[in-house]
């Protein structure tokens, strides 16, 4: 399975003959659902059950593929921007593999205050 079939299910539960719970969901109704699956993913992580994890990061993604689609129906943006902008941001905060400061990162200390430095230039900048 890939995430096209998982799109495509979506699309089906959303659709005119969908779920009737699936179609009358919000962004605003989803919040607890959201954070009751990442809270399930870290108890998983925790316990250090990879079956478990396996399942709570599913659910976590049915949360954004969620989202996604009902943002997409509205007009705002798709599952393929949320994929574009999240790879957009892993290159622009690390710069230290894509771009100007290769090279410059010798730790894993390093590599999160990069991290950090290039995450506070975007809140400056784009504020």
């Amino acid at each position: 399975m890939n995430i096209d079939k998982l799109l495509a299910i979506m699309d089906t539960l959303l659709g005119e003959n969908g779920c009737p719970w699936d179609k009358k969901q919000t962004h605003e109704s989803l919040r607890e659902n959201m954070l009751e699956e990442c809270n399930e993913a870290i108890d998983a992580i925790n316990q250090r059950d990879m079956d478990a994890l396996k399942e709570e990061l599913g659910d976590v993604l049915l949360q954004v593929v969620f989202h996604a689609k009902i943002a997409q129906k509205a007009g705002h943006f798709d599952m393929n921007d949320v994929v574009a902008v999240l790879a957009d941001k892993l290159i622009r905060r690390h710069s230290h593999i894509f771009g100007p400061d290769v090279g410059t990162v010798a730790s894993a200390d390093d590599a999160l205050k990069l991290w950090k430095r290039n995450k506070e230039k975007e809140r400056i900048c784009c504020k």
